[in-house]
C-alpha cells in the first residue's frame, strides 16, 4: 500500500482524505481515496462512490462532505483508463478497456484497500452514470452493501434512432484492430468541460459547479480525458444490454435523474427501477446529467435523501 497523489487543494473535501496506489489481479495500478469521518460525528458506516466516465478522486469531495457531516466514511477511485489510473492508450486523451470485467478488477483492489484500513461497517453503494453500470454489476455478484443510491446510471446511452444500428455495427466491427483503437463517431478529444461552453451543455444547469470542474480540470490538466474508443462503445452496449435483461437486485435502492437528461437513456432506468423490489425513482425536473454538481437544492436532496435512505437501512 503506497501513498498516491491527492490533489487536496482543489478538493473542497472533509479533512484527513489520503489517496493510495492499489495494484489489481491483472497489473494495473489504481488510484482509490478515503475520506474518514471527521471527529466528533458519530460514524454510521462507508459510503462507497462510483464515479462515472471521465471523473476523478477530487471532483467527489463536496460529496465526501455532505456524507461526511451524516457520520459516513467515503471510498472512491480513479477507474482504469482515468484520473491519475494508468492509462491503455498512448493518447491519454481516449478512454479505453476491452470489457467492462475489467472494471470489477479495479472495484477488487479498491475493496481490499477498504478491508486493509478497516474502515466503518456497514457499507452504502452510490454510484453515477457509468459507475451505476459497474455498480449494477457489482450488486448482481454480490458488493456487499445494505442501499444503494443512483445518479442517472447508465444502463443505456442516449443516441438518436439512426446512430443505434450504426453504434452497433461499428461495436461489431471494433475486435478488428485498428478499429476498435479509434475515438466513438461524434466525440471529442478533448474534456466535455473544454470541448462544449456552460451554455448548452448537457453536464449541470449550475455555473458554480461548473467552473468548480474546470477549475480543477486547469489546475491539473493530468486529470482529463476526452471521449471513449470504438472498443469501449462495443464494452458499454454488450454490459448495458445484459444488465437490462437480470432482474434487479432485492436491495434497497434510490434513483435521481434529471428531466433534462442528454447523455444516458432514461428508458432503461424508469423501466429498472419500476421493476426494482424497495426501488423509488425520483425525477429531478430541470436537471442535468450530474445530479451531484447540480444546482444546491438538487445536490443538496440528492446527497440528504441517500444518507438518510442509508441511516434508515443501517
Amino acid at each position: 500500500m503506497e501513498a498516491a497523489p491527492y490533489y487536496e487543494d482543489v478538493a473542497d473535501a472533509p479533512p484527513g482524505g489520503q489517496a493510495w496506489w492499489c495494484n489489481t489481479r491483472d497489473g494495473m495500478r489504481i488510484r482509490v481515496a478515503v475520506w474518514p469521518v471527521p471527529e466528533g460525528i458519530a460514524t454510521q458506516g462507508t459510503v462507497l462512490l462510483f464515479p462515472g466516465r471521465t471523473e476523478y478522486i477530487e471532483k467527489y469531495g463536496p460529496s465526501a462532505r455532505a456524507y461526511a457531516s451524516q457520520g459516513f466514511a467515503t471510498l472512491t477511485l480513479d477507474w482504469r483508463g482515468q484520473g491519475l489510473t494508468a492509462r491503455a492508450m498512448e493518447d491519454r486523451r481516449l478512454g479505453h478497456v476491452i470489457d467492462f470485467a475489467e472494471y470489477q478488477t479495479d472495484l477488487a483492489a479498491a475493496l481490499d484497500l477498504a478491508r486493509a484500513l478497516d474502515l466503518p461497517r456497514p457499507r452504502f453503494l452510490v454510484a453515477h452514470s457509468m459507475g451505476g453500470c459497474i455498480g449494477l454489476r457489482a450488486l448482481h455478484e454480490g458488493l456487499d452493501v445494505r442501499a444503494v443510491a443512483f445518479s442517472a446510471p447508465m444502463w443505456g446511452m442516449q443516441m438518436e434512432t439512426w446512430e443505434r444500428p450504426l453504434a452497433w455495427l461499428s461495436a461489431l466491427a471494433a475486435p478488428l484492430p485498428p478499429i476498435g483503437r479509434k475515438l466513438t463517431p461524434r466525440t471529442d478529444l478533448d474534456h466535455a468541460l473544454y470541448a462544449d461552453p456552460f451554455e448548452g451543455n448537457d453536464l449541470t444547469t449550475d455555473r458554480a459547479m461548473w467552473d468548480f470542474m474546470r477549475a480543477q480540470l486547469d489546475t491539473y490538466p493530468d486529470l482529463t480525458l476526452g471521449g471513449p474508443t470504438i472498443r469501449w462503445l462495443r464494452a458499454a452496449l454488450f454490459e448495458t444490454r445484459a444488465l437490462r435483461r437480470l432482474a434487479p437486485p432485492n436491495l434497497p435502492a434510490l434513483t435521481f435523474l434529471g428531466t433534462g437528461e442528454r447523455i444516458v437513456e432514461p428508458g432503461p432506468v424508469k423501466r429498472l427501477m419500476r421493476r426494482w423490489p424497495g426501488g423509488r425513482l425520483e425525477l429531478i425536473e430541470g436537471a442535468e446529467h450530474e445530479i451531484m454538481m447540480e444546482r444546491a437544492p438538487v445536490r443538496d436532496r440528492f446527497h440528504a435523501e441517500s444518507a438518510q435512505l442509508f441511516l434508515t437501512h443501517r
